[in-house]
């Protein structure tokens, strides 16, 4: 039987940073209020005519040559994003032809902040049934774009980045099970209404509901990781890493007391990069490979909500 392996991470943020001082500037806001409520320092922001798959190029060069591959030994391409450079071709496409690759499958999958997650799992998938050998799976946005910098309860949140993984079929497991989920009946707490699809393309930026979407996220999330933990026979005390969607610290802390690990074993980097969306996850792997926190051997668990609702977990074996 074939299963799915991590070979490689790597990330990438821009290089223009916006800290908490910066946007008190901007709009009425405190650096003590956005850190007390949220753990963010600062955030990263494209620059002008810096695109979103400028983004995943960067991530995806670092996370081969982690891996020890070439371009050319990709046979699948997933980008997750929310924000695509163009209607099309997907960002993948354009990924694909910036590292010379030719052929294979690529496409963008969009699933908001659960949008790697979604990924890995749709991966994971090909590589079990023999349909690809490697694979490379990105998330990547610039969701600055998407805020109305004039809003003080969604411009504090964001940022913009991209994370990439290499996976490679493996005997034995890598990727051991991934859960995802959506329920659109909770779409009007968090979205971006507007686009061309419908008529509103002056009204495409984010609007949530804060409160709504929080207490929504700590339920969901919680169901996910016992869902997860008993699919596979799991205790909490086996998961060695937990490695969350970085959206908001408090949800990360609530999420540490549901699997009961100390936060000294939760990778936490929102205070760096804010939330990236489909970016988040694997950009704070890639940093916790990279320090040398997470070890070969070792049991992860990702976690990650957004808007669509959608929700998922991915377990790992690393």
């Amino acid at each position: 039987m074939t299963f799915s392996r991590i070979l490689g991470t790597g990330s990438y943020l821009p290089a223009r940073v916006m800290t908490n001082a910066d946007l008190e500037s901007v709009v009425d806001t405190t650096d003590a209020w956005i850190r007390e409520r949220t753990g963010i320092e600062k955030r990263h922001l494209v620059s002008e005519g810096e695109t979103c798959c400028d983004l995943a190029e960067a991530a995806s060069r670092r996370a081969l040559e982690a891996a020890g591959l070439q371009p050319s030994d990709i046979d699948l391409i997933v980008v997750a994003t929310t924000t695509p450079d163009q209607f099309f071709p997907s960002t993948a496409c354009l990924l694909q032809q910036r590292l010379d690759i030719h052929g294979c499958p690529a496409f963008d999958l969009q699933a908001v902040c659960t949008g790697f997650v979604y990924a890995m799992d749709v991966a994971d998938k090909y590589i079990r049934c023999g349909a690809a050998k490697r694979a490379l799976i990105v998330g990547a946005e610039t969701f600055s774009r998407l805020l109305d910098w004039s809003d003080r309860t969604t411009c504090v949140l964001f940022g913009d980045g991209a994370g990439a993984v290499v996976l490679g079929a493996a005997d034995e497991p890598g990727i051991i099970s991934s859960h995802i989920h959506a329920d659109g009946a909770y779409k009007d707490l968090l979205q971006v209404p507007g686009g061309h699809g419908n008529g509103r393309p002056d009204e495409a930026y984010v609007e949530m509901r804060g409160n709504e979407v929080f207490r929504f996220a700590v339920t969901t999330l919680g169901r996910i990781v016992d869902e997860t933990l008993e699919a596979n026979g799991l205790s909490r005390s086996d998961i060695d890493w937990l490695i969350p969607h970085q959206a908001n610290i408090r949800i990360i802390q609530a999420m540490a007391r549901k699997v009961d690990l100390p936060m000294e074993r939760v990778v936490v980097t929102v205070q760096d990069h804010g939330n990236t969306s489909s970016a988040s996850i694997p950009l704070a792997f890639d940093v916790a490979i990279r320090d040398g926190r997470i070890k070969r051997g070792e049991t992860l668990l990702m976690e990650a909500f957004g808007g669509g609702f959608t929700w998922g977990s991915v377990l790992i074996k690393y």
